[in-house]
């Protein structure tokens, strides 16, 4: 019952104040009236002293066990600790064994033990407090000479009483589990929501708006020298500008990845960027990339495209490079593409766009690599097989379709 007062006391805190009944405690608002109606058992202690005809004296006693036992019985519900929930029940099964010499009747002193107990207590610690509590009420029993009919009974209905509490306790700690787990489930799921919208994000954001400042810069430039092409950077930064928008609007959506241009577009666009910043730029394997296209498939390509368009910006915003070398292979079942330069940013540490890449291929099977010997080489690979992209239970096993994630390079 401790454990079970610790589990339902969040619930409560989480779900706001709750109507409480009058001596039970506000963080077990689901108990109700049920306490209330199990003070039935109290009938009991009547039936001997109305059978005897007991005088003034046994009444006055029976007032005061009562009296003694009803502060213990709703201490069992505000107990918080499992020494203190063993406390009461000591205090109830004392006061059984010191009054039953007067009054058979008071076996149902035990039934409310046994009840504490089974709700208090995990299975296996709960039966070895009841064999206790069980062996101490038959050895009295015994002592006294009790008829076996006079205190088998209780003993048989507080049994009943004990297995019925364990087992509903049980589905009670077993249901908050599981309401946990659910809700780790739910918590994770939005993370990673969140996480793949700031990755898509940042890929597109990072890149058109380094591009839209690179052009912009170039359209200043040439506002005087050359008018007209000042005109048509203008035009460009506009069309960037609006694709910008609809590509965001998608990423939010979750419908960018059957929409993004391909790896062939991609390079043309990368190399018109390139060279609007001043820089000289090499591109091997633009029909390569035509043909992977298809072999990719739809997640792989976007990852591709992706990875090119953050090693593009990188360059574009801290390589300072003067050349820059794109090309796109096939080697060995994998698609590789790598982006060079000879730039300053060597072997920088990684920031979210980069780790961002990395986890993105990661989950698809990939892996990245990066050197950083006379300017920087950033290394994309994928498998051209079908692989079981991460959360996707209907795609095939990636089993031997490339490295896990313990052997992607630093």
């Amino acid at each position: 019952m401790a454990r079970q007062h610790e589990e339902t006391r969040g619930e409560a805190a989480g779900g706001g104040r709750r109507r409480s009944w009058p001596l039970l405690p506000p963080y077990r608002p689901e108990l109700g009236w049920i306490p209330y109606l199990w003070l039935v058992y109290l009938g009991f202690f009547f039936i001997s002293p109305a059978v005897d005809h007991a005088g003034l004296t046994d009444w006055l006693v029976l007032s005061g066990v009562i009296a003694a036992f009803l502060p213990l019985y709703f201490l069992g519900y505000w107990a918080r600790t499992a020494s203190q929930l063993l406390l009461v029940i000591g205090g109830i099964t004392l006061l059984g064994l010191l009054y039953t010499p007067f009054n058979p009747s008071s076996w149902g002193l035990f039934i409310y033990a046994g009840a504490f107990v089974g709700f208090g207590f995990r299975p296996a610690r709960a039966l070895q407090l009841l064999v206790i509590l069980f062996g101490l009420a038959t050895l009295e029993a015994v002592t006294l000479g009790l008829q076996l009919w006079v205190w088998l009974p209780f003993l048989v209905i507080a049994a009943l009483v004990s297995a019925g509490n364990i087992h509903f306790a049980e589905v009670h700690r077993k249901n908050q589990r599981l309401k946990a787990a659910r809700e780790e489930v739910e918590h994770l799921a939005k993370v990673a929501e969140r996480e793949r919208i700031a990755r898509d994000l940042h890929d597109l954001l990072g890149h058109t708006l380094t591009v839209i400042a690179v052009k912009s810069e170039l359209a200043d430039k040439l506002a005087e020298r050359d008018p007209g092409r000042s005109r048509q950077e203008i035009r460009e930064v506009h069309w960037i500008s609006r694709q910008a928008l609809s590509e965001v609007r998608r990423a939010v959506q979750g419908y960018r990845a059957d929409r993004m241009p391909g790896l062939e577009v991609e390079l043309a666009t990368a190399r018109h960027t390139l060279e609007s910043a001043g820089l000289e730029v090499e591109i091997d394997g633009p029909d390569e990339a035509r043909r992977l296209g298809p072999e990719l498939g739809p997640p792989r390509e976007t990852a591709l495209v992706l990875a090119l368009r953050e090693a593009v910006t990188n360059v574009l915003r801290h390589a300072r490079a003067r050349r820059c070398r794109i090309s796109v292979a096939r080697r060995k079942g994998r698609a590789v593409l790598e982006v060079a330069d000879d730039g300053r940013g060597g072997l920088a540490p990684e920031g979210s766009g980069l780790s961002g890449m990395r986890e993105r291929v990661q989950a698809l099977g990939g892996r990245v690599a990066r050197s950083g010997d006379g300017g920087h080489t950033l290394r994309v690979e994928l498998p051209l097989e079908p692989v079981r992209v991460a959360g996707d239970s209907g795609a095939p096993d990636e089993a031997g379709a490339g490295p896990r994630a313990s052997e992607v390079e630093a």
